[in-house]
């Protein structure tokens, strides 16, 4: 192809001006002089630009040679460990090379040994019927015919069984011949005429002829990475992100991603990452609105794509999981291994795509949780209460309008709870925090010259302290409540949200139908951490991360069903999404965490008031029934029981067993009179004969 530049009589100045740039400079500015050349005979001017050829344009065409070069050495490299690499090439050429010697002639000489068994085989059968006595004199000699006929079959098999393997023998030894001439003559000649380069020289060419042999798979397919992904067990390169990104129309057919980062596969082996650069004008929500279309392009599933957008509005970082992610069972809670907590500080509540752990700072911060019923709401909820619990400062308010059994193991340790989902009692719980929790709080921070309360203050101030307020399924709540009641209830919880954040109160709203009706708007606009689980809708995962999240990829509609537990999460105001997988700690595991944090508590002192009642003697007495395991108890059992955890039924050294029935009941019967109880005792059979005692269904009836 070349410029025509005969003048025309009409001269036209697009096509100057389109001739005159072949001959500037990338910069503006006179074009530098052209370097004289041979006579053009043909009229034509090469379609190269004149600045090529000055010293800056070498220097452009070196560098441009050497990033070609590092990026055509990585993708060898990238090759090698496939079937399309060198080695693979060798040995596939090596080994037809092999097959080519060993040719068809195997299979005529199995033939001919297989004949030659049966003609041997009907030959012994034919013997054997002729060696049979007393036969007939004719029956004898047809007898003798055929075996004299099978005789001579068999020997004429067996002499074209010889004949085929010898012919096959000639042949292979011809091609093997010519194969091994092919390889040896060249090398003597090397080392004969060069030496031990021309050795290895000649090596290098018979194995790249064997290359060359086996450069076809077995399925017939040629090397190349247009068509690799990695769902195909491919190796991510270059090549294949950019034309990911072309054919989900996320950059134009000629644009170029700048790669930041190699396409480097994780340590652990199970993603393959990378951080380019977008072309100038494409925004990073178009790419990460395309995930849908990468995700056919690099052969995975959605699950198993993620994007997060980098410092810049112009990178992104990508990572292709090879296998869809958190679908194995998740690994032990770190707070079973933490003696306490301090909440002032980051808790752990799960890890991320890169097995990295997400500790999360609640200081000055509230949260929201969502997702349909068993996504694994509850369960991140449970990272916050308990590591809240193993903090033996912290006041807990914990409400659930669903009334289910979230958080009836927290009772014993809560300040004020609500299980019944009434929410008459939760605005008990927010009158009381906003009318006793706020106002102490902010003299405490007056107290200390502060507008906040700080771990500082906390590190010598016994008084400042942190508070969580949990209040799972609002909408529950307000669908049950009176108009006045549900408004007074949305004021209280705002203020406290607004207010108690630095007053170190924590609020958390969790909800499985994440809409205007679970928790207003008003307030769920000022909930910084947000962790969307599996929701139905793009719609209802918006409404927990915020409005156009889902459509630049960050879709909670998008995680499966298996994967419980699993969210998108978002850290702080500022934060990016991404998706983790809280920590998750089964019944038993609750249960053991729970009764360290009672024993926490007790020790510091800081157990409220309804976690630790009076026990009556009452209590002693069902106590005492259930230890037995029959269903009642003696009174001897009792006062042998009572003895263990009251003084006063401690037996005398001079008291003989009737004067010490008789003193422990008046005093048994005085203890129940004070309490206001009676409980009569029944006879019932016990080892053999009668004796008085009390069952444990009469002892529960009284209480």
């Amino acid at each position: 192809m070349s410029i025509e530049t005969t003048p025309s009589s009409a001269p036209d100045p697009e096509w100057e001006r389109l001739v005159d740039g072949y001959f500037g400079g990338p910069e503006k500015g006179p074009a530098p002089q052209a370097v004289a050349t041979a006579p053009d005979s043909m009229g034509d001017t090469p379609l190269v630009p004149v600045w090529t050829r000055t010293p800056e344009g070498w220097k452009g065409r070196v560098a441009v040679g050497r990033v070609n070069s590092v990026r055509g050495f990585r993708r060898w490299v990238r090759r090698q460990a496939t079937e399309h690499g060198h080695a693979a090439q060798t040995w596939r050429g090596i080994a037809r090379t092999a097959l080519w010697v060993q040719s068809v002639e195997g299979i005529q000489v199995a033939v001919a040994k297989q004949e030659a068994h049966h003609a041997h085989r009907d030959y012994k059968t034919a013997k054997w019927a002729h060696d049979k006595r007393l036969l007939p004199g004719k029956e004898k000699d047809k007898r003798r015919n055929d075996m004299t006929k099978a005789s001579v079959a068999s020997v004429s098999a067996m002499a074209g069984y010889k004949r085929a393997r010898n012919e096959a023998r000639a042949k292979r030894l011809v091609r093997g011949a010519a194969a091994l001439s092919a390889v040896a003559v060249p090398e003597f000649v090397g080392l004969h005429l060069l030496g031990a380069p021309g050795g290895l020289a000649t090596a290098g060419a018979t194995l790249a002829a064997f290359a060359l042999i086996g450069r076809r798979t077995r399925a017939g397919e040629l090397y190349t990475d247009r068509d690799a992904k990695i769902g195909d067990g491919d190796r991510m390169t270059d090549e294949m992100v950019n034309r990911a990104y072309r054919d989900a129309k996320v950059i134009a057919s000629d644009d170029v991603l700048k790669l930041l980062t190699p396409c480097t596969l994780t340590a652990d082996g199970t993603a393959w990452q990378v951080e380019f650069e977008l072309p100038s004008g494409t925004p990073a929500a178009k790419a990460l609105g395309a995930t849908a279309g990468l995700a056919n392009a690099f052969g995975v599933s959605v699950q198993q794509m993620s994007q997060v957008r980098g410092e810049r509005e112009d990178r992104i970082k990508l990572r292709v999981s090879l296998r869809i992610p958190f679908s194995s069972k998740p690994d032990r809670g770190p707070l079973l291994d933490v003696e306490r907590v301090n909440l002032w500080r980051p808790i752990p509540m799960g890890v991320n795509l890169r097995g990295q752990r997400i500790d999360v700072s609640w200081v000055e911060r509230s949260g929201l949780f969502g997702g349909e019923p068993g996504s694994g709401k509850s369960g991140a909820a449970n990272d916050l209460l308990i590591a809240a619990a193993l903090d033996p400062t912290v006041r807990m308010y914990l409400a659930d309008g669903k009334a289910g059994a979230d958080i009836t193991p927290f009772e014993p340790i809560a300040t004020m709870y609500d299980t019944d989902g009434d929410p008459d009692r939760l605005l008990e719980i927010l009158q009381y925090i906003w009318g006793a929790e706020i106002p102490e709080r902010r003299a405490l921070a007056k107290e200390h010259g502060s507008r906040k309360l700080t771990e500082d203050m906390a590190a010598v101030d016994p008084r400042v302290c942190q508070a969580v307020l949990l209040v799972d399924e609002w909408s529950s709540y307000g669908a049950a409540a009176e108009r006045k009641t549900r408004e007074e209830m949305e004021r209280l919880l705002r203020l406290i949200v607004q207010q108690g954040r630095a007053l170190g109160i924590i609020t958390l709203a969790a909800t499985q139908k994440p809409d205007s009706d679970s928790v207003p708007t008003g307030i769920r606009d000022i909930l910084s951490i947000r962790w969307a689980m599996r929701c139905m809708t793009p719609e209802a995962s918006d409404t927990i991360l915020g409005k156009g999240y889902a459509a630049n990829g960050h879709n909670a509609q998008r995680i499966l069903k298996s994967q419980r537990g699993v969210g998108i999460f978002m850290s702080g105001e500022a934060a990016e999404p991404e998706l983790s997988r809280s920590d998750y700690y089964d019944d038993d595991e609750v249960a053991l965490l729970l009764e360290r944090a009672y024993a926490l508590r007790k020790e510091a002192g800081t157990l409220p008031a309804a976690a630790t009642p009076e026990v009556t003697i009452l209590d002693y007495l069902i106590k005492a029934a259930s230890g037995t395991g029959r269903g009642n108890v003696t009174r001897s059992e009792v006062f042998a029981y009572l003895a263990t955890v009251d003084t006063a039924f401690v037996r005398d050294d001079d008291e003989n067993d009737v004067r010490y029935a008789s003193r422990a009941g008046s005093t048994l019967k005085d203890r129940l009179t004070e309490l206001g109880v009676e409980v009569p005792a029944v006879q019932f059979p016990h080892e053999g004969k009668r004796v008085w005692g009390w069952t444990l269904e009469a002892l529960r009836g009284v209480r």
